[in-house]
């Protein structure tokens, strides 16, 4: 049952409160580019907000559904706990001077298994982990103001799932989903993806303190890439086949999607890594402008005037803090 793979993370989707709050932090903080500006499909009165590299390619991509007022959630067993983004290795540095200068809630470096990594948590208490990835050769996206080319950030490094038990959900990723496990101590273990490297992990987590509540500053679901529409079809089959619920395949505009949930409770996902944003915009105007998928169109005016208006930062490369 494991002779199809995920290529690896394909995105991770959160939720966060105010969409303006949401805009800013990302793109001005954290200088990923805000690469599509649409609804959530299935409640279309709400943004659905993604954050990437310069194309928004499989791997790098974040992204949010901001309901604003939305209840504050807390981190617990059930729930991805932490997303972490890549940054090159002599950045974490420059990284913990720029957060605390702005000033972000973030903690000071730590070392982590001969890795260095900087937690922080965005304006709604989203964790985001930056990884000192040495060999990631991702550019990430060089139009933020205040982020140089050399510091920017690369892309997905990995996800934390934190369970009350470890062995199911680690069952489900080795056996059904094709991961080895790479390192295990204590109450943590690693999975990998292809050649495990940044973009293509899981961590699996311990969790004694109770159970998460989804809401407000946490993640809603994990997606891991299928390369082509056969590929994920086949992977449906084998979930199915070893009697996990998996929905049917979901036209998502920019990329088609299956979604279960693994013994623990987390949401996962399988997407496919086309057709890409660039389906009904161009390159350079990415993110720019609301985008709704063709069945939504006819109610574009409702749904326009249902959503607060977003004030999106320019293309800023070059250009200083």
């Amino acid at each position: 049952m494991n002779d199809i793979k995920p290529a690896g993370l394909h995105h991770v989707t959160a939720i966060a409160a105010d969409p303006q709050q949401n805009v800013d932090f990302y793109t001005r903080v954290l200088g990923l580019r805000l690469i599509k500006q649409t609804v959530n499909f299935d409640a279309p009165d709400t943004y659905h907000l993604y954050y990437g590299d310069t194309t928004g390619s499989p791997s790098t991509i974040l992204t949010f559904f901001p309901w604003k007022g939305v209840p504050r959630g807390r981190n617990g067993a059930g729930l991805t706990t932490a997303t972490a983004f890549s940054v090159p290795p002599a950045s974490i540095g420059w990284w913990q001077k720029r957060l605390a200068s702005l000033p972000v809630d973030a903690d000071a470096p730590v070392d982590r298994d001969g890795t260095e990594v900087l937690t922080l948590r965005d304006p709604h208490g989203l964790v985001i982990d930056l990884v000192a990835s040495p060999g990631d050769t991702r550019s990430g996206w060089d139009g933020a103001a205040g982020v140089p080319d050399e510091h920017a950030v690369r892309g997905l490094h990995s996800v934390t799932l934190s369970e009350t038990q470890l062995e199911p959900t680690q069952r489900v990723l080795s056996e059904l989903l094709g991961m080895s496990m790479t390192d295990e101590g204590g109450d943590r273990a690693r999975f990998a993806m292809q050649d495990g490297g940044a973009g293509a992990l899981v961590d699996v987590a311990a969790e004694t303190g109770g159970p998460g509540r989804q809401a407000g500053g946490t993640v809603h679901h994990v997606a891991f890439r299928a390369p082509d529409t056969q590929t994920q079809l086949q992977w449906r089959q084998q979930l199915l086949a070893a009697g996990v619920r998996v929905t049917e395949v979901i036209d998502r505009q920019y990329f088609t999607a299956i979604y279960f949930r693994e013994p623990g409770g987390v949401l996962f996902e399988i997407a496919t890594d086309q057709p890409g944003f660039a389906i009904d915009e161009p390159l350079l105007a990415l993110g720019r402008e609301l985008k709704l998928p063709p069945w939504l169109e006819p109610d574009r005016e409702q749904i326009a005037r249902a959503l607060p208006t977003l004030q999106v930062p320019a293309d800023d490369r070059g250009a200083g803090a």
